[in-house]
């Protein structure tokens, strides 16, 4: 385990590929990796392997043993310092003899923030943050927005030809996309914790929603935008084999009878306003209450259109196959009415390209500035 030389940046980058072995099984808990170096050695390694278990900091001092007195302590996330689910890691620290910790950033979390660097100033431990803070905050930023705001952190995933279609005029859509763009998407749904998408991609393609990955996967919550409680009592989402839940969001316009029918089939069946469209950002808050800190829109054009255009959008994943399918009938992957200028328009930030087979993949953040309208889903 050996790394004599390296750097403060080049420990602090291993902490961030350790954290990134637990992506999708920490939530609504950070994904944080620790490494402790003695004599410009390292002498353990540890990360938050899920929600529950010993946190990145406890699993490297266990490793360490006696190695982890008069060491250094590289950790992606300030130490927690109050008793949670696990007891506090400053402690651990503190008891273990650590000289010195080195944090990417301070933790968001308002039970801990500062007071981690704080406990451990007190009983005479160095301190340095701010260590490559842009990367750890892009590592956990569904974390962050759910710790800071209360809400979801919400990717939109949509795929389109190279002429902007998402389906030809007759409705074929599968599969426009290659397997690697495919695969992709189930790394995606591994580390979201819920998948939503309208009722009409479930009334006409009849998703499971489930992760299917290579070496298996964890399989996000369900989440079906559909005001009036129309999905089929023997849909997948209903009926997949999973250990996750699946939510119906509806209005009040709902018929109480299926609703009911909804709930006996195992959903959970989520009342959010009172029609004819489900409120949105009600949903959002209904999904942060159950503790689903970020959500992938694997939505139609409507969906789409509704999460953009009302700045519900966190991050957008854009693939563009290289195929022309044309037709004015054929959809386009964002609905609804549209900005009424150019100046309105959303605009993207920190982008990224890359090809995934024969197909494109970007990837960038929302700007909302512009937003100002857009179409309501079903």
């Amino acid at each position: 385990m050996a790394r004599e030389g390296l750097t403060d940046e080049a420990f602090m980058r291993r902490t961030f590929e350790l954290a990134a072995q637990a992506r999708g099984w920490t939530s609504p808990n950070p994904m944080v990796g620790a490494v402790i170096v003695r004599d410009g050695r390292v002498v353990a390694e540890g990360y938050h392997r899920r929600v529950g278990l010993p946190h990145a900091e406890v699993e490297a001092l266990r490793a360490a043993g006696e190695d982890a007195r008069g060491s250094t302590l590289y950790v992606s996330l300030e130490p927690c310092c109050h008793t949670g689910r696990t007891g506090p890691c400053t402690e651990a620290i503190i008891a273990a003899g650590v000289k010195r910790v080195v944090a990417a950033m301070a933790d968001p979390n308002p039970l801990v923030s500062g007071k981690g660097f704080a406990r451990l100033k007190e009983s005479g431990v160095e301190v340095e943050f701010g260590i490559l803070e842009r990367e750890a905050r892009r590592l956990n930023e569904a974390f962050i927005k759910f710790i800071t705001t209360r809400r979801p952190f919400v990717i939109l995933k949509t795929a389109m030809s190279l002429d902007g279609k998402i389906a030809t005029a007759t409705g074929e859509s599968k599969w426009i996309t290659g397997e690697e763009a495919r695969e992709y998407v189930h790394q995606l749904r591994n580390a979201c914790d819920a998948v939503l998408v309208g009722i009409g991609t479930v009334l006409k393609d009849d998703p499971s929603l489930t992760t299917r990955l290579p070496g298996g996967g964890r399989d996000p919550a369900r989440v079906v935008v559909d005001s009036r409680a129309r999905t089929p009592l023997e849909a997948r989402v209903l009926n997949q084999r999973s250990e996750a839940a699946t939510f119906i969001a509806v209005t009040e316009m709902a018929p109480p009878e299926r609703m009911e029918a909804l709930k006996q089939a195992g959903a959970q069946v989520l009342v959010c306003g009172p029609g004819p469209a489900v409120d949105l950002k009600f949903l959002l808050a209904a999904l942060a209450e159950r503790e689903i800190a970020s959500v992938l829109v694997e939505g139609g054009s409507a969906v789409n259109a509704s999460f953009l255009l009302q700045g519900l959008v966190d991050k957008l994943v854009w693939f563009i196959a290289p195929l022309i399918i044309g037709g004015r009938e054929a959809i386009g992957p964002v609905g609804g009415t549209g900005v009424r200028s150019l100046a309105k328009a959303i605009r993207l930030s920190e982008l990224s390209v890359r090809q995934l087979g024969s197909d494109l993949c970007i990837e960038g953040y929302l700007n909302h500035e512009g937003a100002d309208g857009g179409c309501s889903p079903a």
